[in-house]
């Protein structure tokens, strides 16, 4: 008897071991819980809108008819390319052509021109007889430009015109916008001058070297019986 009843009381005890332990299974699911809370719906939501609202900050740029045209070179008779680029533009705005010929340029840079003994600032073309024309090519847009009085054809291969890239012509325009002008000389190598200022004065000479990028020039004057070369300025020489 007194072994049946410890077994009893040995089994009970087992029992309340396994009911104080029990309780513990929920805490740890607690625990798990929060660590898992950070996928709240809440603040995925606020994530993904904060997404949304950088990818909304970033500007759009609008499609312009301007982006599919393309830079045409059109050949005129020569000194006429400001004649030509003026009559162009009126006929444009007057046939209604804005939305498929939008710029035109006559390619020029500013230089300085002696003559005389005097400078003066004129504006040089680059490319004598050639106007840049940027449109939409079809049939009626190339026909009012090949119309326009002065103009004789659109440079390209065979009957098409053949259109230039943006980078040769970011290229020209830069050109065009340098500020250092350059001097243009109406001299030439072996040409005979007078000197008119600085110590030679009215001593004669020839020409053996022209610097247009500096406006001087190397003129041999005899002295002494031996020619000596002389650096002057484009203004302390004549033509005789």
């Amino acid at each position: 008897m007194d072994d049946t009843k410890a077994q009893k009381i040995t089994e009970e005890k087992k029992d309340e071991v396994v009911e104080e332990t029990a309780p513990e299974t929920p805490v740890a699911e607690e625990k798990a819980e929060e660590i898992e809370a950070p996928n709240d719906p809440e603040i995925e939501a606020k994530e993904e809108e904060g997404k949304t609202e950088e990818a909304e900050a970033e500007p759009v740029k609008p499609h312009s008819l301007s982006d599919d045209a393309k830079w045409y070179i059109v050949h005129t008779y020569s000194g006429h390319e400001n004649k030509v680029a003026k009559s162009l533009k009126q006929r444009i705005e007057s046939m209604g052509f804005e939305n498929r010929i939008f710029d035109i340029i006559v390619p020029t840079r500013e230089t300085f021109k002696v003559s005389g003994g005097k400078k003066e600032t004129v504006k040089e073309k680059i490319f004598p007889g050639y106007v840049l024309v940027k449109m939409i090519l079809d049939d009626e847009s190339w026909l009012l430009v090949r119309t326009t009085q002065g103009v004789t054809a659109f440079i390209g291969a065979g009957n098409k015109p053949t259109p230039i890239s943006d980078k040769e012509v970011e290229a020209i325009q830069k050109f065009m916008a340098t500020e250092e002008p350059l001097y243009k000389a109406s001299f030439v190598v072996g040409e005979a001058v007078k000197i008119t200022d600085g110590p030679f004065t009215d001593f004669l000479g020839t020409i053996d070297n022209i610097d247009e990028a500096k406006g001087k020039l190397k003129v041999l004057v005899s002295i002494f019986g031996r020619e000596t070369p002389v650096e002057l300025d484009f203004l302390q020489v004549s033509k005789l």
